[in-house]
């Protein structure tokens, strides 16, 4: 089923285990809708490239030199100089421009020498890529739960473990930073990496350090819904020298290309013959792209953070539900609003959210097989019942159940955003009024 699609016959128009809400004024009971224009995303259209971004990736047409590795010098092709546009950007000394943040992912996990087979720790909230991207770099997904705040449970962690588990990746899911300072110490406990899966959170900060570059290696996207968009794409950033030769000769630098990535001395790999080519490189044309929209990127991430404070403050008093918190002041993206609303109440109203025109998922609903509930990863448990991968985790399972997910585009206005404080509004209102009085508020549900 699609991102921005959901089976609204399977929702009941009243909350589990109340009575009908007598307000007419929702537009799920027939009122009139806060919006009817479609609520900006990616896949309508909502992405930010500029007219110099076109000419860029024009330009990179034009020269019909589309394979990083011709007779041009490294330093002269598009995507050498957005890995070293990179480098500049994060302050990391090493970057690979690759076909998509899973392969970036891969990759690094490959070029750190975890051992085939090996268990390697990542939450049960993230997106199905990343335990995709452990399969594909030949290990196994070992499951953490995930607290409250939908952040990977170091606690969790340590009660689960086994010298079993190689190395742990965390996920700033959504945008939100993962508790970095803890799992970096527990990982420094057991002796493991840590790879970071920041997808979805290019450019966002930690105590003023960008994401991806705590751990041995970061991972990143930029396909249509990142803060860089090349439709498809990603790459990698590590300070780690020989894990970024590997890394580069897995991605598919042969026959000696890798010491193009090496101009100043030879690099740390005697030959690039004893590793599989596995073609994971981005190509020229996107590397333009990405080149341009990287001279914007802050400008859409001041957008995204104004866009996300701007709601987050005006529905700061509201107590129907419980806007998710990050660990730290200002570590996130602010890409996605995300909110719990509690006993079983949150199918109801992601319904009654996307019936006054806003586009709202409730990640662990049982008639939307979101993507990014790990019980929807079909290929992790063949053969187990759903309600038994659930008992598996069962913190992440309650709070995704009660968590409603709203994309917040950069290109979202302040019209926008002022008809999703009114339409959340409007939604608490009519929980407030059902015929039993009970309190809806977040409190007494808990």
């Amino acid at each position: 089923m699609a991102d921005n699609m959901i089976d609204d016959s399977a929702a009941a128009s009243t909350p589990p285990g109340e009575a009908a809400i007598h307000s007419p004024a929702l537009a799920l009971n027939g009122g009139d809708p806060v919006r009817r224009a479609p609520w900006p995303t990616y896949d309508r259209g909502a992405v930010c490239v500029h007219v110099e971004d076109e000419e860029a990736a024009l330009r990179a047409i034009r020269s019909h030199l589309y394979f990083r590795y011709d007779y041009r010098a490294s330093q002269e092709t598009e995507c050498a100089q957005f890995e070293a546009e990179l480098c500049t950007y994060f302050g990391s000394r090493h970057a690979l421009a690759t076909s998509s943040g899973t392969t970036a992912l891969a990759l690094a996990i490959m070029a750190a020498g975890v051992e085939p087979g090996s268990l390697i720790a990542c939450p049960g909230f993230t997106f199905a890529a990343t335990p995709s991207a452990i399969v594909l770099a030949g290990c196994t997904p070992f499951l953490v739960d995930v607290d409250e705040n939908l952040h990977l449970d170091v606690a969790d962690l340590r009660s689960r473990w086994t010298p079993r588990v190689r190395a742990i990746v965390v996920v700033h899911m959504r945008g939100f930073a993962g508790d970095m300072g803890a799992l970096l110490r527990f990982a420094e406990e057991q002796g493991v990496p840590v790879f970071e899966d920041a997808v979805p959170a290019l450019g966002a900060e930690l105590d003023g350090r960008k994401l991806g570059t705590f751990g041995l290696a970061g991972a990143f996207s930029t396909q249509s819904d990142k803060s860089l968009n090349s439709g498809e794409g990603g790459f990698l950033i590590t300070d780690d020298s020989a894990l970024f030769a590997r890394a580069t000769v897995l991605s598919g630098a042969y026959e000696g290309r890798l010491r193009r990535h090496f101009p100043d001395g030879e690099p740390p790999l005697d030959t690039d013959l004893d590793l599989p080519l596995f073609s994971f490189r981005m190509d020229e044309i996107r590397a333009a792209l990405l080149r341009s929209e990287l001279e914007r990127l802050p400008i859409r991430l001041a957008a995204f953070r104004t866009n996300y404070d701007y709601v987050a403050a005006a529905l700061a008093d509201l107590d129907a539900i419980r806007i998710r918190r990050p660990v730290a002041p200002g570590a996130y993206l602010g890409e996605a609003f995300i909110f719990q609303v509690a006993h079983g109440r949150a199918p109801w109203f992601t319904q009654a959210l996307r019936h006054e025109g806003i586009e709202a998922r409730n990640i662990g609903s049982d008639s939307d097989r979101n993507i990014r509930a790990f019980w929807n990863w079909r290929f992790m448990f063949r053969g187990i019942e759903t309600d038994a991968i659930k008992q598996l985790l069962p913190n992440a399972t309650r709070h995704l159940q009660e968590a409603v997910d709203i994309p917040l585009s950069s290109t979202l206005t302040r019209a926008d955003c002022d008809d999703l404080i009114a339409a959340v509004r409007k939604v608490a209102a009519g929980l407030t009024g059902v015929e039993t009085g009970a309190d809806s508020s977040w409190a007494a549900q808990r």
